[in-house]
């Protein structure tokens, strides 16, 4: 049995906490009769309950002369109090009472969404899961700029990945957003139908290709007197589907219009869209191909979106549409990962190079095929253009050298085959999966690049392994001999898990600042 007191009462008491400038949230009938409600302390509950009354009238014209005839908002002033007030539906009012100096339009955008969960609950029934946090608007928008500004963290000590983010459903009314919504997450799909008031936002977790998503749903209503605060909800957004009825025409051809909304109210424009195909189920009053959705989506933008086509009702490809936009924020986000970390080593060698004039770094491993760190540089997209044309003297499977016009000099050799004269650095990577101890040559090869590389110089020795606990068993078989601290070498031992190529760039970055360091010894 569902509880509606109890919910009422956490969700009006989180509102309340939430905005001071609030004085109290009555839901009532159109005859004035209270059905929920909270209050602070010297609020008369039943002034809400008058004013409710008073002001129907005025939501009632409202609602008959606009198309949508379903909800009605209004707010007037009293000497103390500013009063906002949101029809539910025909029967049930929601308002709120407001201090005198209280800014309407900023607590507009979140009264929508609490008509939104009021009319949940009122309509739930069992088994329904409703969600009651309030979101933090400015918040999303801040943790958006800063998730810009940073690559997305993944932990060394596993090999999944964790992406947090914000993901918007738009398209006309009556396509099946929330029934989209509601399948996914609950697994149920309900008949009858009722328009989302302004904004549902809930929160889904889930488990995609060995990595932790978690996703906040913003389902956005689609009236046209919600625009204005559409941007509001939009902000920070970092993934959208587009959403039309299959059996409704005009629905398909308004999706250049939510399309064009999408890129003029998100400030990246680039986030992954797909455009989703609703209620696949009626196939017999089908009025838009699966051709003209393809044809649409590869026009709506240069690069073109994803196109998919699913049944809310019985869940086909539900399940899919939400993997698929998961899998294009993923790819998204590692792309941005890499661009960042680009930059940012390609500015350590910069800042290198203004130190030491001519910097050599010699990568040391058992084949050509398999080079991650030499392979990460010589990939680095803004590399040609910072440091000057690359020369490739020496290109094939038993040494490569590569030399940079601005004084980087990149070497690959092999195990049995290396020369450090004019190295400042050494990366030496060792693959010890599935291993239970130190290869005996390993130790050799070790030993034999201490006493090759020059004095104050830098060895890095990357373990390739498969868990925490081999990684730590292994370390202690390497012994480092004390004779060689005259040289004062810095010898860093690096482990290398199944996420190596992240770990690379920010080993690299540890090579570079251990060279100048070292450099400096006295």
């Amino acid at each position: 049995m569902i509880n509606r007191h109890k919910l009422f009462s956490k969700l009006f008491s989180s509102f309340l906490e939430k905005f001071v400038d609030v004085e109290a949230i009555i839901v009532s009938d159109f005859e004035g009769l209270i059905i929920a409600g909270d209050k602070r302390e010297g609020i008369d509950i039943e002034l809400v309950s008058v004013l409710t009354t008073l002001v129907n009238p005025l939501l009632s014209r409202i609602r008959d002369e606009y198309s949508f005839r379903q909800f009605g908002t209004g707010s007037f002033d009293t000497n103390e109090y500013r009063l906002l007030f949101i029809s539910i539906d025909r029967e049930r009012i929601l308002s709120l009472i407001l201090k005198s100096m209280a800014s309407i339009d900023k607590i507009s955008p979140y009264a929508y969404f609490l008509a939104e969960k009021t009319a949940q609950i009122l309509t739930a029934e069992d088994g329904d899961s409703i969600q009651l946090t309030i979101p933090d608007f400015d918040e999303e928008l801040k943790r958006h700029k800063k998730l810009k500004d940073q690559i997305c963290q993944i932990e060394e000590s596993s090999e999944r990945g964790c992406y947090t983010f914000k993901f918007i459903i738009v398209g006309d009314h009556e396509v099946g957003k929330t029934s989209l919504i509601r399948q996914y997450v609950e697994k149920k799909f309900v008949t009858d139908y009722r328009a989302t008031i302004g904004l549902n936002v809930l929160a889904h977790s889930f488990e995609f290709q060995g990595n932790s998503l978690n996703l906040t749903l913003w389902d956005v209503g689609a009236q046209v007197f919600f625009k204005r605060f559409r941007k509001i909800y939009y902000s920070g957004a970092e993934a959208a589907f587009i959403v039309y009825d299959l059996t409704k025409r005009s629905t398909f051809d308004n999706i250049k219009i939510w399309y064009q909304e999408l890129t003029d109210f998100i400030e990246d424009r680039a986030i992954p869209v797909i455009l989703v195909g609703n209620k696949l189920d009626l196939k017999e009053q089908r009025v838009v191909t699966r051709e003209e959705g393809l044809e649409l989506a590869n026009t709506l933008s240069p690069e073109g979106i994803s196109y998919i086509e699913t049944s809310a009702k019985n869940g086909e490809n539900v399940g899919d549409a939400f993997k698929l936009i998961a899998y294009h924020y993923m790819l998204r986000t590692k792309q941005k990962e890499k661009d960042i970390i680009n930059v940012q080593v390609v500015d350590e060698i910069r800042k290198t190079l203004k130190i030491l004039i001519i910097l050599e770094i010699s990568f040391i491993t058992e084949n050509m095929t398999w080079s991650p760190g030499f392979q990460v540089i010589s990939e680095l997209d803004p590399l040609g253009d910072q440091l000057g044309e690359c020369s490739k003297i020496k290109d094939d499977l038993s040494e490569r050298l590569y030399a940079y016009k601005n004084g980087l000099i990149i070497n690959n050799f092999l195990y049995d085959n290396f020369n450090l004269a004019n190295s400042d650095a050494a990366f030496v990577i060792f693959d010890a999966r599935e291993k239970e101890h130190v290869e005996p040559e390993w130790k050799d090869i070790l030993l034999k690049i201490m006493q090759k590389i020059r004095r104050k110089r830098v060895v890095i020795v990357g373990i390739r392994v498969s868990d925490d606990n081999q990684w730590l068993k292994l370390l202690e078989e390497f012994h480092i001999e004390g004779d060689l601290d005259e040289k004062l070498i810095s010898v860093l031992f690096l482990k290398i898990g199944e996420d190596y190529r992240t770990q690379i760039y920010n080993y690299l970055k540890v090579m570079l600042n251990a060279i100048v360091n070292t450099k400096a010894l006295k």
